[in-house]
């Protein structure tokens, strides 16, 4: 492997853990936690089967290796310990509750003021002008 970075990271697992999809909300509004709980279990214990493989063959079809942080042990084993109300609240409407958790963790960060380093004028939906791709023939010790 070069030293230029060649991971690509993937959200894969995190609506699987999260309450994320349609379905989950059908299941907790029609058999409420149980189901719900049972329907997680199952679609994690199937993400190897059914999504890993192919992602990590097209992701490396691009010369990237894929990285899946939430189906990292220690982020698995977390979201397992907490109840299902921690994670998603599905009470609320479509589009609203699900990804509890990630949403929470994503308002502290942008409460941290970190956006005030950057600047001003920059929206989170622009495309950072200081990533660029670097071809090897361009990389020298020169530069």
């Amino acid at each position: 492997v070069c030293g230029i970075c060649c991971a690509v990271l993937s959200g894969v697992g995190a609506e699987e853990q999260l309450a994320s999809y349609s379905h989950h909300h059908v299941h907790f509004q029609t058999h409420r936690l149980e189901r719900l709980n049972k329907e997680i279990e199952m679609e994690l214990g199937q993400i190897s089967s059914r999504n890993l493989g192919r992602d990590d063959r097209v992701i490396g079809d691009h010369g990237k290796e894929a990285r899946f942080p939430f189906l990292n042990e220690n982020t698995v084993s977390f979201l397992n310990f907490l109840p299902v109300w921690e994670k998603a609240n599905l009470t609320l409407s479509r589009g609203i509750g699900e990804k509890r958790i990630l949403h929470l963790a994503q308002a502290r960060q942008f409460g941290s003021r970190i956006a005030k380093i950057e600047k001003n004028n920059e929206k989170p939906s622009d495309k950072c002008g200081r990533l660029q791709v670097i071809s090897l023939e361009n990389l020298s010790i020169e530069n």
